[in-house]
Formats: structure tokens, sequence, C-alpha cells
């Protein structure tokens, strides 16, 4: 997400962000942007070895235009091999972009951003000069931003908050891995810090407030740059298609959602007192996507997700959220979108894209507000499944059609993730957005991890002999028994990927195995329940659930050790 200032064209530099990503920088301009035809911000968003993403915003200052094409060269081999929100066309060095049908029209003074993949070797040099229908454009100044893989919008936001930052370890959360034995191999790695109650933004049960997590990222901070990890979890009739993670609030109660919930946590992130951190707010796990999937006729259907999408107060609370946190200049807004096992499906991928946009243009939200997406977020789904891909096919019979598999289009988390971004951008989301991918629990190691494909007998025993995965449905999400840590957390693995994260902290229970009364407004959900045969949302399987689990947040020594003991990569 960049919006940055405009300059003249002039003598060029190539300089480094401090993620080691490109960026085009020239002098600044004395005369402002009214003599300047166009300007174009070309930014390296990540880049590995053999290639790299760009994100290209373009900006009319000339006579509105109803079709564009801009127009530059590369010096050196680079090939664009995907792209989207333009029409892409390379001949040797020379690249076209050319509007969509969607987004011809270009406003005096207005802009669109388009993105691409490329393949080089070599040095990636930036281009040089940028030409909109025959007009040389200058280019944008994208030197700013510190750290955030190349520009800065005019907040002070950077690309990616992770980049060149150290991230919040919460010391509540550190104290109870280190009193697990072997504990310390990890009580050093950063976690979110749940909000999911109105108490908890001044400290319930004896637990530091929100205030207290920021002066401790304060003191961790020193002279560096910080991300602090926050999930904002307590809309109104929360998590509507699972008992142990439902809320405090009723269905109706959007008003007391945005008067005692979001308001005081906007007022207390918006201190200046806190303006050197940067802040991370995923907001409303297991929210939107269940009004595609568990709503109408569909069998995983219930009365609580038909109300919630009937009211609206779903797309209005996250919309909220997003306009009054989105406006606090060093916050950067992370919206859930569930994982590839939830909303990997043709018939739910795009309407939970479109159902997203909705809400980010909600209640004075916009585009804008919205820098990422978090997925599988207290979630088991693989990160990466290298022994079988979406395309293999087995005596004829391709993977999608194994049970595990189910017709789905993605196989793991990361191709999810990388696909569904592009769905978003090309539903109006900015093309600088990034995902998160929560890795607390996904790594599948232990003896039980595969080390190749299953045996070809059939496309079910090719899928489940080499699957990482081991749950026993990939509809299971309560305290998965073999599970174990995932990737550690770190800023830009992967294309379009602005970190791994340990979103969940590990260790916390994600509900009850049996009925406990409490006072969080916490309900028992079978699927924690390790003797239940299960639901339509996980094809009737067993719930494959540890025993003896604690209410949802609270500490699971035994999940913990098993986490522990499963990591991939191993401790």
């Amino acid at each position: 997400m960049s919006r940055t200032k405009s300059a003249l064209l002039g003598a060029l530099v190539l300089l480094a962000g401090a993620s080691g990503t490109a960026v085009a920088a020239v002098p600044a301009d004395p005369a402002g942007i009214a003599a300047i035809p166009c300007t174009v911000d070309y930014k390296v968003q990540n880049q590995w070895d053999t290639g790299f993403t760009a994100a290209v915003t373009v900006t009319n200052n000339s006579a509105a235009k109803t079709s564009w094409a801009v127009k530059w060269a590369y010096a050196g081999n680079q090939k664009v091999t995907s792209g989207w929100n333009a029409k892409i066309s390379q001949s040797g060095t020379a690249v076209t972009a050319a509007n969509e049908t969607y987004n011809g029209t270009l406003a005096t003074g207005g802009s669109v951003s388009f993105g691409f993949n490329d393949s080089y070797s070599g040095t990636n040099a930036l281009p040089t000069s940028f030409i909109l229908d025959g007009v040389t454009c200058n280019v944008d100044d994208g030197s700013g931003g510190g750290g955030g893989g190349g520009g800065s919008d005019p907040s002070g936001r950077v690309d990616n908050p992770y980049a060149g930052a150290k991230v919040y370890v919460n010391p509540e959360w550190s104290a109870k891995a280190a009193a697990e034995t072997g504990g310390s191999r990890i009580s050093n790695q950063p976690t979110g810090v749940w909000l999911d109650r109105i108490a908890a933004i001044n400290g319930a049960s004896g637990s530091m407030g929100l205030r207290a997590h920021l002066d401790a990222a304060l003191a961790q901070k020193g002279s560096g740059e910080e991300v602090v990890q926050l999930v904002v979890y307590d809309l109104p009739g929360r998590d509507c298609a699972a008992l142990a993670s439902n809320g405090e609030l009723g269905p109706t109660e959007i008003d007391k959602y945005k008067t005692q919930f979001i308001d005081p946590i906007a007022a207390i992130l918006a201190d200046s007192k806190y303006a050197s951190l940067r802040i991370v707010t995923t907001i409303e796990i297991d929210s939107l996507p269940n009004l595609v999937t568990n709503t109408g006729s569909r069998a995983t259907a219930t009365p609580q997700c038909d109300t919630m999408l009937a009211n609206g107060n779903y797309v209005k609370g996250v919309g909220y959220a997003l306009a009054k946190l989105g406006a606090i200049p060093n916050v950067y807004n992370y919206l859930d979108a569930g994982h590839h096992g939830w909303i990997g499906w043709d018939d739910n991928f795009a309407p939970s894209a479109t159902l997203f946009k909705q809400a980010a243009t909600s209640e004075g939200a916009t585009v804008d507000d919205v820098a990422g997406f978090i997925t599988n977020t207290a979630n088991y789904s693989a990160l990466k499944e290298n022994n079988f891909t979406i395309n293999d096919t087995v005596n004829g019979t391709s993977v999608r059609q194994s049970k595990w598999v189910d017709w789905n289009r993605y196989v793991d988390e990361l191709s999810f993730a990388q696909g569904f971004r592009n769905q978003l951008v090309s539903v109006g989301f900015n093309s600088g957005i990034g995902m998160l991918i929560d890795t607390s629990r996904n790594g599948w190691g232990g003896t039980a991890r595969p080390t190749g494909p299953g045996a070809t007998t059939s496309v079910d025993t090719y899928v489940d002999g080499g699957r990482y995965d081991r749950r026993i449905h990939v509809g299971n999400w309560c305290n998965q028994a073999g599970a174990g840590l995932g990737e550690r957390p770190q800023a830009a693995p992967a294309t379009g990927i602005d970190a791994y994260v340990w979103m969940k902290p590990p260790g916390e229970s994600d509900g009850s195995s049996s009925a406990i009364a409490n006072d969080e407004g916490k309900g028992f959900d079978r699927m924690c329940d390790p003797t239940y045969t299960g639901n339509p949302r996980n094809n009737n399987n067993m719930s494959g659930a540890l025993s003896n689990a604690p209410l949802s947040g609270h500490w699971f020594s035994a999940q913990f050790q098993q986490l522990m003991t499963n990591a991939y990569p191993p401790l």
C-alpha cells in the first residue's frame, strides 16, 4: 500500500530499502505536479534469486482518458511472467501495460494501479523512463519508507511493516512458554496479543492491558523499528459457526462494539506516545468467511450465521474497525481471510473476495485502510505440501478428486495466500497489499511427517500417504492431535507474503474438551471433544481434538509440549 509524493524525472539513482528491495528515486519536484503530465510509481515489492513482484501506480495529470497504455524498457533480461489489473505484453526489453475493460477510465488527477511478476537473472536494474500514451512521465520518489520495501504513503506507513523491524515478544506468553520443559527454545518468539473482549483492553483477570503491552513494546524497541501484533476480535454474534469462540456481544450489539470496544482501542493506539511503533491489527478472525460458507441453503449453514448475514453487523463492524484504526498513521490493518481449507473452493473463493471488498468500503472505510490480509490464523493448514500438487493425476484421476482435497483448487496455505492475494487485487484492493500466514501450529513434523509421495495405488493413497497435514479432515480446527510448530516468524519469506507470524500463541487452547462454566462468553463446541463424530463442516469425521483441553485462550501444557515435539522445522 504505497501513496508517495510526486517528483520530476531527473538523473535516476537506484536505492535499496532496508529490506533490500529496489526502488526508483529522483530529485524532488520544485514546481509541483501541475506542469507534469503524468507520474509513475514503480516499486519492486519482493525479490528473490530468479524473480520479483512489482507494483505500478500511474497518475494522470492531463485530460481525462477512457483508455490508457504505459510503456517502459528494461536494461537487463527481465521478463514479465504474469500480471493483474492490466494487459501486459513484452517484446524484447520493451513492455506495454494497457488497461483492462474495467479500468480504462483515468480522470484528471486520477490514478490506476497494476502489478506483475517477473523473472530475471543478474542485476535487476529499474526502468529509467515511462511513457503514458506517448507522453513521458516522471518517476515517483520511492526512497522513503524505512524498511518497507520501497516507499511510504503520506502517513509514513511502509509497504511491509515487518521488513527491517523486530516484533514484540509478549512477556506474559513468554513466561508461560519458558516455564515449560524445553520451552526456552521458543519463548523469545513474537506472538499476537488477543483483544477478545472489552475487559481485555484494560487487562482482564490480572493480565496486561493494551497500554501495558504497548509500553512493554516501547521498552523492547530500542533505537530500531518494532512491530506490535494485535488481534481485534469481539464482533457482535462472533464466530457464528463455532461455539468455542462465541463472544460476549449479542448479534444486535453493533453500537456497543463500536463505542465500547473499537473506539477505546483506537483512542489508545492514537496516543502520540506510541507513534514510533508499527502496530499490526488483525481484524476479526473467523467472521466474514462464515457469511459465504455457512449461510442460506448450504448444508453447513447455521441460524446464527444467517442472522449475521441478514443484519449486516459483521460487515458493519469490520468496516467500522478498518476505518477507525486505519485513520491512525502507524496502524496496519490486516483483514482475516480464512484459510485454503475454508475458502479455497471455486464457490467460496471469488465470493469471499467480493464480500471483503464490501466490508472494506462500508462504515467510512476504504481499501486504503487495508494493508493486507492474514490466512490460517489459529488454524493448522500446512504451509507447503511438497509431495503432491493440485495438477497431479494418479491413474488418470486428478488429485482434486481425492477425499482429502475434495475438488479444492489449493492444497496448501502458501499457494492459497498468493492466489487469493491476486483475486483480492482483481476486485479492487491495492496492488501493494501483502499477506500474513499464521504458522504457529502448521509444521506437522515428527515421526509422522512423510518423506515422499504416497503409493500410486489410487489418488487417495497417493495424497494421504504424502500429505504433511495429518488431520483427519481439513475442516477440523480444535486442538488438533499431532500438530507441530511451523516456520518461525520471519519477514518477507515469499512472493506477496509480508510475513510468517505466530498470531495464535502456541499453547493457548482452541476450546474446552467438555463444557466448563465461565464468565468469558465461551461456549462448548463438540468439535473440541475427541469423542465427537463430526458434522457437515468436517464431512462427519472424528474431530481429531486433544483431550482434557481448557477454555479457549487458556494455557494448555499438553498441546504446547506436542507442538514442540512435532515442530517443523525441528527445534
